[in-house]
């Protein structure tokens, strides 16, 4: 299979940018006064290219889940077999990320790319393979594969966007998936591996050595396909991961903006700008995660991140919380007096 094209992506409407700015400075309130919801208002203006924006009405997030081999290394405090028990808790409404997002106003979808057990054929439809290699000593897919896994984040967006979301956000499952995630934010960042190395779900002191060795040694292989962001998955992501880097990169091509989450999605959109430049516009940071690698991530992108709650759960959790601030930014916009409509004085 070639290799993904990705069309050139547009940036957000600039001049609806500057509508929602100049907007704000009639509304009932000092210039500035809410701060960064006020930025943030301005750029889902931006977003959807007009001024008023619209209010959200189907916010949409997809959990893309994948086992990964290194997993079988003792770099996790879970065994492998929770991955396919946790798409269940996310079918019936159990996760973290079922509660958050129906406070939130959102709906939740799981796609398995890359689950050892069986899943339904509800979550299976994009299926890679069962389970990604050991990227420490091997690669994570073939070629054929990660081409096949980005494929699939694509049409997954497509999906979505054509179904009627307004509004995306990636999250992850996947027992294992903050070491490849350490070594694709590792690898682009140029950063080594005591810098990006994590607890993840919860390891001991052991269990911190031996992820750090095998990022160590993930890293001295993708280190010499740095240029070729496919590569790169296939050499140290995982299905998981790859398909996430496709649903990022076209969900900016389509216009959609998105709300990452945290180190796993993070290490997929630091991949995601490298396919499709300029896709990070269409992105806003959730939170920054407890992780580290999540905060070199952040810096790549040049993305602020609106919460800091120590979250490291993943499943989307971070962006979810993070959700009712877009929703505010967007309603201020909407919803708030001017001074001439009250009747107050403005400014002098």
């Amino acid at each position: 299979m070639d290799d993904p094209v990705f069309e050139p992506v547009a940036p957000p409407d600039e001049q609806a940018r500057l509508d929602a700015v100049a907007r704000h400075e009639t509304l009932t309130k000092p210039a500035g006064s809410l701060g960064r919801l006020e930025e943030l208002g301005a750029w889902i203006a931006a977003c959807q290219g007009t001024c008023p924006p619209r209010p959200f009405t189907r916010p949409r997030v997809v959990v893309f889940a994948g086992d990964h081999g290194v997993a079988q290394h003792g770099v996790s405090a879970y065994p492998s077999e929770v991955t396919g028990q946790m798409v269940t808790n996310f079918l019936t409404g159990g996760a973290a990320v079922n509660v958050l997002a129906a406070v939130a106003g959102a709906t939740v979808r799981v796609a398995d790319l890359s689950v050892l057990s069986g899943t339904t054929d509800a979550v299976s439809a994009f299926k890679v393979r069962a389970g990604s290699g050991s990227i420490d000593r091997e690669d994570a897919l073939t070629h054929e594969e990660a081409v096949r896994a980005v494929a699939a984040g694509r049409a997954i967006a497509d999906e979505e966007v054509d179904s009627g979301a307004d509004l995306l956000i990636a999250g992850d499952m996947g027992i294992g998936n903050t070491t490849p995630s350490a070594v694709l934010i590792a690898a682009l960042t140029g950063s080594e591996p005591v810098a990006v190395v994590g607890r993840g779900t919860g390891v001991d002191d052991a269990g911190w050595m031996r992820k750090t060795a095998a990022i160590r040694d993930a890293l001295r292989r993708a280190r010499p396909v740095l240029a070729d962001p496919v590569a790169l998955l296939r050499t140290g992501g995982g299905a998981d991961l790859a398909a996430t880097a496709g649903f990022l990169a076209q969900a900016a091509l389509r216009r959609t903006p998105v709300v990452l989450d945290g180190v796993v999605v993070g290490a997929a959109a630091v991949v995601a700008e490298e396919m499709a430049p300029g896709a990070r516009e269409w992105w806003v940071a959730g939170h920054r995660s407890a992780e580290p690698a999540h905060a070199l991530a952040l810096s790549h992108l040049d993305l602020k991140p609106l919460l800091e709650f120590d979250m490291r759960l993943g499943e989307g959790s971070g962006a979810v919380a993070a959700l009712p601030l877009l929703t505010m930014a967007a309603r201020v916009l909407v919803d708030m007096a001017t001074f001439d409509g009250a009747g107050i004085s403005g400014p002098a």
